[in-house]
């Protein structure tokens, strides 16, 4: 189907295709499927659990800090960042609903603009909702073990504002990958291979090779959430280029451009079906 295919009722003036409009629809998508509520409510759940699970395994004087604690449920918390955004970047695909969309906005673009938009800010608010959890449920433990969460100290803040940004930024290479692959299966394997199973195997080898592929995977982004000591024990052991946390934040981007950036390509040049 094209656009000049779609017909209007008769007498009923046409509406502008505005990214805005594209947007509130898009939004209403969005809110209009039950795994839009349960999927965040998952993973912040699975953010806290984890993090007051191995809040238990904390004793004073081991070498943890307060924020490492808080922000230790973001090894779960990404998978459901990463199922987020495949879903988004394959439901048009899967339902057959593809096609009408775009014979609707047949600039197809604005499309992949306003799920990156909305998904961005479902993960955002899911992210802010998994740090307070996280920080709630291990607030018994820290005082237990004496591990304080200093907001004024620069290293705690990036690691906090960081595990936002790692999940925000994982949600969109998911959708990138969703919007590129268009099917969820094939999406979420590449999704977790990238971040997960690559970086595991790589780290079990180690090397000057490896720890610089090590470097250049989406998982470097999760320096991001690493505290200040971790960071250089990271970079100390390393045989790779030493990145730092925003380093390490700016390979992750790259990914997400990369990938959105490929699939807008293939939305405007190949069919929808």
């Amino acid at each position: 189907m094209t656009s000049s295919e779609v017909r209007r009722p008769v007498g009923r003036p046409a509406r502008a295709v505005t990214f805005r409009r594209v947007l509130a629809a898009e939004w209403t998508k969005r809110t209009s499927v039950r795994s839009t509520l349960w999927l965040p409510l998952g993973t912040a759940v699975s953010a806290l659990m984890l993090a007051y699970a191995l809040g238990l395994f904390v004793r004073a004087g081991d070498g943890r800090s307060g924020v490492s604690l808080v922000v230790a449920g973001h090894v779960l918390a990404q998978l459901g960042a990463l199922v987020l955004g495949v879903l988004v970047g394959t439901e048009e695909h899967t339902t057959g609903t593809a096609t009408t969309t775009y014979a609707a906005v047949p600039r197809r673009l604005p499309v992949l603009g306003a799920q990156a938009l909305g998904t961005a800010s479902v993960a955002l608010v899911t992210a802010l909702a998994a740090l307070v959890a996280s920080a709630l449920a291990t607030q018994g433990q820290r005082d237990a073990t004496g591990l304080t969460l200093d907001l004024a100290d620069g290293g705690t803040a990036r690691a906090l504002a960081g595990f936002v940004l790692v999940l925000t930024g994982v949600a969109l290479l998911g959708l990138g990958l969703g919007a590129l692959l268009r099917r969820s299966a094939p999406a979420l394997v590449a999704g977790v291979l990238l971040l997960v199973v690559a970086d595991q195997l790589l780290l079990a080898n180690p090397g000057r090779v490896t720890d610089t592929l090590r470097a250049l995977l989406p998982g470097a982004g999760s320096r991001l959430v690493l505290d200040d000591a971790r960071v250089a024990a990271l970079d100390a052991t390393t045989q790779g280029p030493h990145l730092g946390p925003w380093g390490g934040g700016l390979v992750l981007a790259a990914w997400v451009v990369a990938l959105l950036a490929a699939a807008a390509y293939r939305l405007r040049r190949h069919d929808v079906t």
